[in-house]
């Protein structure tokens, strides 16, 4: 193996007009400098959110930038399918993903990085949960707060996890890892963040948790929050009962370098 890692930040976008350059300008330097591209899906909003990604192109890191809308809306899950498809398309080796809204803060995204870049994990997940009291005075509503520490048990009980939080967005994952998994017959729905937890551990693959910084504004949240707690579940209940004791079909790191061209 030889070679650096092909880094891309799939951005997934709806109704974020408001907000999207912000989120970009915010990338730190380093971070522009290390990576390959950048792909925002818009998932056909209803404001100017493409037609703001594609002024962004004016910007310093413009010539790495790509903007694609999506033609219908296909949700959350939906959406993130079709950025990872691209990802493997374009032959990337770490996909990060990045909401649009300006909720999951650009500036720590090095810390995501950096256990994917060293070998030690295929997945990395952004916690809001793991420094005491952060996400309440980062203005995390309180039955938010509640409910997800409340989930979050919930899950770790039955599938016989210790993460701190199931429920942020803020993630990065070797691509290798993620065509092990079933993408195409996965939730379009806001669930799929669950889902892809469950299937990436069915796989041996070993995921790890940083701490993330909280920000709650103004953006309008889309989540209904009762199915989305009962599909979580669900899933979660489904994997104890199925996958739970099975012994993993994969249990190797998976490189992150192209292999060497013969």
């Amino acid at each position: 193996m030889t070679g650096k890692p092909k880094i891309g930040i799939l951005v997934v976008a709806y109704n974020a007009e408001t907000t999207l350059r912000g989120v970009l300008q915010r990338i730190p330097p380093a971070i522009w400098d290390k990576i390959e591209e950048v792909f925002v899906f818009d998932d056909a909003s209803q404001d100017r959110t493409y037609e703001t990604g594609q002024a962004c192109k004016d910007e310093s890191f413009g010539h790495k930038l790509h903007v694609y809308r999506n033609p219908v809306n296909l949700m959350y899950g939906g959406n993130q399918r079709r950025g990872y498809q691209y990802a493997m398309e374009r032959g990337l080796d770490i996909a990060v993903l990045l909401h649009g809204d300006g909720q999951y803060a650009p500036e720590v995204m090095q810390n995501l990085l950096t256990p994917l870049e060293e070998g030690t994990a295929e997945a990395v997940m952004g916690s809001r949960m793991m420094v005491k009291g952060a996400a309440l005075k980062g203005n995390m509503p309180m039955y938010k707060y509640v409910g997800n520490k409340v989930l979050t048990f919930v899950e770790n009980s039955l599938i016989g996890a210790k993460f701190t939080e199931f429920h942020s967005g803020y993630r990065a994952y070797n691509v290798h890892a993620l065509k092990r998994i079933p993408l195409e017959a996965m939730t379009h729905n806001w669930h799929f963040d669950t889902q892809i937890i469950l299937e990436l551990l069915k796989n041996g693959s070993r995921i790890k948790e940083v701490p993330i910084p909280t920000y709650y504004g103004d953006e309008i949240c889309y989540v209904n929050g009762v199915p989305y707690a009962l599909n979580c579940m669900r899933e979660a209940l489904k994997f104890a009962l199925n996958d739970r004791w099975r012994p993993h079909p994969h249990g190797d790191p998976l490189p992150l370098a192209p292999r060497p061209q013969e």
